[in-house]
């Protein structure tokens, strides 16, 4: 299997990066001013490592699927959304739609769900990565350690339950179209936890 980025892709999975990194960080700060206040430097970077890469290697676990199935398959960042990102977390709230991995070429309704199942499985492999981080800043008393460890841990979550909500392009429509087991067996959990982890426990916030 080979994996080919163009030239444009690139540069759209780059300003995507960047845009949402910038878009979470104010929203993380509580707007621009915040933003500034806290420095600039390092609520960018952490939010680039967290919802940044979150975002991003979403989109590329569904590329790398469906190129596996022999689909031409190339992400396009949606500027106007990205633009739509910072604004909205200016002003308070975000929304975040970056672009989305566009392919082509013949299907299976099981290929199709697995393409559109590979980004929320992603997200949650994400989640095993930045747990240890959380603990181990917790128990080396690393306030920026566990800053990370808990917003990947908080964002990912977020991502594979709201991207699995059965609705409109969401990956989840398509997942429960294929297999209504797979999408219950991965959603209602990730939702749960999601809930517990941004709302009961405001980790990573």
């Amino acid at each position: 299997m080979n994996i080919d980025f163009s030239q444009t892709e690139l540069r759209d999975l780059g300003v995507a990066w960047l845009a949402l990194g910038l878009a979470f960080a104010i929203f993380f700060e509580r707007g621009a001013t915040g933003f500034l206040q806290a420095g600039i430097v390092v609520p960018l970077v952490v939010s680039l490592l967290t919802a940044g890469v979150g975002f991003i290697l979403h989109e590329l676990a569904h590329k790398v699927v469906a190129v596996r199935y022999d689909q031409i398959a190339e992400f396009r960042a949606d500027y106007n959304m990205l633009f739509v990102a910072i604004m909205s977390a200016i002003v308070g709230f975000l929304f975040a739609a970056p672009g989305a991995v566009h392919h082509r070429g013949y299907l299976t309704d099981r290929q199709h769900g697995l393409i559109a199942f590979a980004g929320p499985v992603m997200n949650l492999v994400l989640v095993v990565v930045f747990a240890p981080l959380l603990v181990a800043g917790i128990v080396l008393g690393s306030p920026l350690l566990e800053l990370i460890g808990g917003r990947g841990l908080a964002i990912n979550f977020f991502l594979a339950a709201f991207n699995l909500v059965p609705i409109g392009s969401l990956d989840g429509k398509t997942v429960m179209g294929w297999n209504k087991l797979v999408w219950a067996g991965t959603f209602v959990p990730s939702a749960v936890l999601a809930f517990v982890i941004v709302f009961v426990y405001n980790i990573g916030f």
